[in-house]
């Protein structure tokens, strides 16, 4: 332990730890704007400045360790103009129009400008406005950019994307697509983890709100909004609500005062996307020789982005039925718009996503096997969901809890878990004991690929009578399934079905969730979903009663002719814009 003062009170902490920390434990915290712990510790911005007795400079509280006898203040006349300089500075070059900002109120450059009682900026404003292609699920305003390097540490750290790099020096110094590229040009995965890692509006996601709030105006156009599962445990943190059955009953009730026709819910074809792809890894795994392993899960477009650019040696692995958010689509245009005798030219699909990937994915030429139109319209992020909310002073804490239409809004606990990492696996594993042995297993059987864990991967054996060990992996967040991937080409691990999850903590991660700075929220999230699974009476997605019923009445049977047309793809219908990389 390091015994030292911090503004005259004596504290005891662990040797390493920083006077930023040191200082928060002996209640004086220090404000902190470039800085996230673990893993942005460079002390860029300079506004956690402090003064340490014996020590001529200010030092930089962030990154410099406690020393034993250390005496720190933190608000010193010297420390409070320091402080104040270097954010006057940040502001001269940030376009400081925060009421059309999407972070306004939310924001850790227009908080601590408040917490610091700046009125005015006495120095030239230099504001930078660089050209972006707005048509990308991910946007960019250098107005914004307050160099802080939060977005490329963590496209570098946890990632492994390296979009992002630095250029320019001196006061031209700002932050930009790495090699010179656009956004587009770049083999960027769209998973949006530097947007909930930005501390201002620098990035964001395309709003398509406005596309929404049109098709919701026009009378011939019949709306179909579709809910993913993260999304439900993640919205109402803006409200100040709890997670929980009540809250879903709100966002119902909150979607049908914004005026959608139908309010339906992902876990739906969640749980369709488990009889199709269980089916299909059961065929595979009896027909061992024809096929490339391991197979792949494919609901995560981020992912499937990620292994065309930089793996594409093992496209063929991954599974060929769609995402959810895809089969929700083509369902809906296919079957649903001619039962309730309505022309799917005239129906809307919007997705309520966690994820700004899914934006990408429902653009792609591919995804048209319904009526020749995109089979989902509209991705809105749930950041923008809670936006329309805000826009129409619709209040979800005084809203009665509803239930979702039917029948594409019956889903199991199995898809519910979908959101977090280690939930499809979870799902896919109840259904396909099942599919082989005609024994329903019990639901928790297979919680060793749960939760987020300690290594780059969780891995587990599974014994299924009838087909033998069944041995599956699975991982979150790209920087690791770069590992893994690597790890199975090179033949040290060998699996049979592995999910992979581009966002840390899977969707409950994802990168259009609300953003909370400085805090990664995934693992709440996803105890929240999994605990929405134990309360659920339904367990197991082939006991969806509304699927069966669809296979009985439209579909026939999974991976069947017709299913086979609505319900899966080929990866190698579009390009990644770098794509092959790398030598095999």
């Amino acid at each position: 332990m390091v015994n030292l003062t911090v503004n005259g009170r004596a504290v005891s902490v662990p040797e390493g730890t920083t006077i930023l920390e040191a200082a928060k434990q002996a209640g004086t915290p220090v404000p902190s704007l470039c800085y996230w712990k673990g893993l942005n510790e460079i002390g860029a911005c300079r506004v956690c400045s402090v003064e340490v007795e014996g020590v001529d400079r200010l030092v930089t509280a962030c990154n410099n360790p406690v020393q034993e006898g250390m005496a720190v203040h933190t608000n010193t006349p010297r420390v409070r103009a320091a402080r104040r300089t270097n954010l006057r500075l940040i502001l001269s070059q940030h376009d400081c129009q925060c009421a059309f900002c999407v972070r306004s109120g939310n924001c850790a450059l227009q908080k601590m400008a408040m917490e610091a009682n700046l009125l005015q900026i006495p120095f030239h404003d230099d504001i930078r406005r660089g050209q972006w292609d707005r048509t990308a699920p991910l946007i960019r305003q250098e107005s914004k950019c307050i160099k802080c390097m939060r977005c490329i540490q963590v496209c570098d750290k946890i990632q492994g994307l390296n979009i992002w790099d630095v250029a320019g020096t001196g006061s031209r110094v700002t932050v930009g697509v790495s090699g010179n590229r656009t956004i587009r040009e770049a083999d960027c995965a769209f998973c949006g983890q530097c947007v909930t890692h930005c501390p201002t509006g620098a990035l964001r996601e395309r709003d398509d709100t406005t596309d929404v709030l049109d098709a919701l105006a026009d009378p011939e156009i019949v709306t179909v909004v579709q809910v993913a599962p993260a999304v439900r445990v993640a919205w109402a943190e803006q409200f100040g609500l709890e997670p929980g059955p009540e809250t879903v009953g709100k966002m119902v009730a909150a979607l049908r005062r914004l005026g959608f026709d139908y309010i339906f819910d992902t876990n739906f074809t969640a749980d369709l996307t488990i009889m199709e792809e269980g089916t299909e890894f059961i065929h595979r795994f009896t027909h061992r020789g024809e096929h490339s392993w391991p197979m792949f899960t494919s609901c995560c477009p981020g992912w499937v982005r990620f292994v065309k650019s930089n793996f594409p040696e093992l496209t063929d692995n991954l599974s060929t039925a769609k995402s959810p958010q895809q089969m929700f689509g083509a369902v809906a245009k296919g079957i649903f718009a001619a039962r309730i005798g309505v022309d799917p030219h005239k129906m809307r699909v919007i997705s309520v996503m966690p994820c700004v990937a899914k934006k990408e994915e429902a653009a792609l030429a591919p995804m048209r096997d319904a009526c020749g139109d995109p089979d989902v319209d509209i991705v809105l992020t749930t950041r923008e969901f809670v936006r329309l909310l805000r826009s129409d002073n619709i209040l979800p804490e005084t809203l009665t809890p509803e239930a979702f239409d039917s029948p594409l809004g019956t889903g199991t606990g199995a898809a519910v878990v979908f959101g977090a990492t280690g939930g499809v696996m979870d799902a896919a594993l109840r259904s396909a004991y099942f599919l082989i042995t005609g024994e329903k297993p019990d639901a928790d059987a297979f919680r060793a690929v749960r939760g987020m864990g300690d290594g780059a991967w969780k891995e587990a054996v599974f014994s299924v009578p009838g087909a033998g060990d069944v041995r599956v992996a699975v991982a979150s967040g790209l920087g690791n399934t770069r590992r893994l991937l690597e790890a199975i080409e090179r033949g040290d691990v060998q699996y049979d079905f592995v999910e992979i999850m581009a966002c840390p903590g899977g969707c409950a991660g994802g990168g259009g969730q609300p953003i909370v700075d400085g805090v990664e929220m995934a693992a709440r999230r996803g105890d929240a979903l999994w605990a929405l699974d134990r309360g659920q009476a339904v367990r197991f997605s082939h006991e969806n009663p509304d699927v069966q019923a669809l296979y009985a009445e439209a579909l026939g049977a999974p991976c069947g002719e017709l299913s086979h047309h609505l319900l899966h793809t080929d990866h190698h219908a579009w390009q990644m814009p770098q794509a092959p990389k790398r030598e095999t």
